[in-house]
């Protein structure tokens, strides 16, 4: 499993190609997600997700080489493998004669629901304060506290009258806590007789008896936003006014994500189809170490932009050792050298080129895309247009496989996301093939 995450996070790195720092693989950007709104659920996800002592660190002495890395000298300037001509190293296999399965998926009024309020509403919550029952679990309530062990005070154990906003199960506080809380009503004193845990991280307090005397100043209940026009129309989106055109809103982005992840799935099929079918007679070492020394640097770019060095990186996201992460680096380039290996012999057999135009028309798109001046100015901002062309050259080779392939589509029964769903949009959700996310 290991070498299988680092080998997809190789393939998505190096596929990337030249646009890597600049648009992230522009092809799944702009529709991922339905609306602005869910940017707040992003930022959750998002939170460190790094050890708390990882240190800033460059890259070991080992990688300094990597310095003035550039993998746009592996390429001629037509995208192509320098000096190496793809069909010298390996045989193709029918490529025609693959077989794709492409499941086809709907976005159904269920999965529009989930999103309104699993990604919207819940985070336009409202509080309101509670004076007619006692607190439950989920309410928030405010709380002073004091904690005591044989009667003595001990640090840390009280609110000092400033007031404690606490979530009834959360399991902020120890074990018992807030159960004990849970029945109290507002300006309601309690004692709650609990004890540490054995393992607490303050070993004085550890295993001890206390007792917290607990005052609930006041409690609070949040409920979600509820959808109606009023609540679409603060959301200010251009055409978007009404519960019924915000429904379509959100069906229209969810189907166009899941087209973008159905192609996604579909491109990796075919290449990891067309990889496994052929016959390598070798792989130029030299090749081999270029695709090593561009995931390395990569890997270590991300990895510097968590304020951590190559090696913590590896082991927190891929549960790699030092003595294990190097075989797999080199397993993930191999097989990522072997790819471009065959996707070069595609090209050559085929006689795929990248035209003048198709460059140019590439260059005027993910300018406007990304909200660059001009194609001057982006074009400056990738610099090296040979590692590009590689990029593009990637992805017309795919589409030649994908259009060339026996691809089945499984049926699914077709569902109407609201009643405003108008036919053709209707027609078009036979044609997604993941899941809506």
């Amino acid at each position: 499993m290991k070498n299988t995450n680092l080998t997809r996070a190789a393939a998505s790195l190096l596929a990337c190609g030249m646009v890597f720092g600049l648009t992230a693989c522009s092809s799944s950007a702009s529709s991922s997600e339905a609306t602005a709104e869910s940017a707040a659920s992003s930022e959750a996800a998002s939170e460190s997700t790094v050890p708390d002592d990882a240190t800033a660190e460059s890259a070991a002495d080992d990688y300094s080489y990597l310095a003035d890395f550039s993998f746009s000298d592996a390429y001629d300037e037509n995208g192509y493998l320098k000096g190496i001509t793809a069909l010298d190293y390996v045989t193709l296999p029918d490529t025609e004669s693959f077989t794709l399965s492409d499941d086809a998926t709907t976005v159904s009024d269920s999965d529009i629901d989930d999103y309104i309020s699993n990604n919207i509403l819940s985070n336009y919550k409202t509080t309101n304060e509670i004076t007619n029952r006692a607190a439950e679990n989920g309410d928030t309530v405010n709380i002073d506290f004091a904690g005591s062990i044989d009667g003595v005070a001990f640090d840390g154990g009280d609110s000092q009258g400033n007031g404690y906003d606490l979530t009834l199960g959360s399991g902020t506080f120890i074990d018992g806590f807030e159960d004990g809380v849970i029945g109290m009503k507002k300006d309601e004193t309690k004692d709650l007789n609990l004890t540490f845990p054995e393992d607490y991280s303050n070993t004085d307090l550890a295993g001890a008896d206390v007792v917290f005397t607990v005052t609930v100043n006041h409690v609070y209940e949040e409920t979600d936003a509820v959808l109606d026009d009023a609540f679409v129309a603060a959301r200010n989106i251009d055409g978007v006014s009404t519960v019924a055109e915000y429904r379509q809103y959100v069906y229209d982005n969810l189907m166009s994500s899941a087209k973008n992840q159905q192609e996604t799935e579909l491109e990796r099929n075919v290449l990891e189809a067309v990889t496994a079918n052929a016959t390598f007679k070798e792989t130029p070492e030299e090749m081999v170490s270029r695709y090593y020394d561009r995931l390395v640097k990569n890997l270590t770019a991300t990895a510097s932009m968590y304020g951590i060095d190559l090696e913590t990186f590896m082991s927190y996201s891929y549960g790699l050792a030092a003595d294990e992460y190097e075989d797999e680096l080199q397993k993930s380039a191999q097989s990522a050298a072997e790819q471009i290996m065959v996707m070069q012999a595609i090209a050559e057999k085929e006689g795929l080129t990248l035209t003048d135009e198709e460059l140019q028309a590439d260059l005027e798109s993910s300018a406007s895309e990304y909200g660059y001046d001009s194609v001057d100015a982006y074009q400056e901002a990738i610099g090296d247009l040979r590692g590009y062309k590689e990029y593009l050259m990637s992805e017309k080779v795919t589409k030649y496989l994908i259009e060339n392939a026996n691809v089945t589509e499984t049926e699914a029964s077709t569902e109407e996301a609201t009643e405003e769903t108008t036919e053709t949009e209707t027609e078009t959700t036979t044609e997604t093939a993941t899941e809506a996310e």
